[in-house]
């Protein structure tokens, strides 16, 4: 930075740094935090959403983070109890058997009748 140019202070990240308005942005995104509020965790700084995703996982069914100790991970994402669900009836699949169709959860039922040969 020159002296003289704007600069943006983050209190949060100290003293000693400072950021050309165009360069504070999200460290995961790139979204511009001038006018938003900002979070400064291990040296980077992030936009809400960022930060959220990375104290809490957030839910492939509503895209929303789960606060809730009890969740699924299946399919390499973590989902609500309640979104992880068959397709075709919409009944709840977390700890059941369920089949892949089409990239689509089926509970085991839904598929013996409506898709196994």
């Amino acid at each position: 930075m020159l002296l003289g140019e704007p600069a943006v202070y983050a209190e949060r990240a100290g003293y000693d740094k400072l950021w050309h308005p165009a360069c504070f942005v999200c460290s995961t995104c790139n979204e511009l935090l001038v006018d938003m509020i900002y979070f400064w965790k291990k040296g980077k700084m992030f936009c809400g959403r960022h930060y959220g995703d990375s104290e809490k996982p957030r839910c492939a069914g509503c895209d929303e983070l789960i606060f809730s100790n009890e969740y699924t991970q299946a399919e390499g994402q973590n989902w609500h109890l309640k979104h992880f669900c068959c397709f075709d009836c919409d009944c709840i699949l977390a700890g059941e058997t369920y089949v892949m169709e089409k990239d689509k959860p089926i509970c085991k039922p839904c598929y013996m009748k409506n898709y196994a040969v």
